[in-house]
């Protein structure tokens, strides 16, 4: 099954906003600094992911 393009980058997206949404609901409210910083970490994996490209598969014997 080959995946899409993107499903990596949508992981990454998903991995990093949970890991910042965790964080800010430490003390049980989510303040708009907070909101600021889980969506400059969801773009950023978006962005970062998205740009550096898979591996090339090797070529099937």
């Amino acid at each position: 099954m080959k995946l899409p393009r993107y499903a990596k980058a949508i992981v990454a997206a998903v991995v990093a906003g949970a890991g910042s949404l965790a964080t800010a609901l430490n003390d049980g409210t989510v303040t708009a600094a907070e909101g600021v910083t889980l969506v400059l970490a969801v773009l950023t994996a978006l962005g970062f992911t998205w740009a550096v490209p898979n591996r090339p598969q090797p070529p099937e014997a």
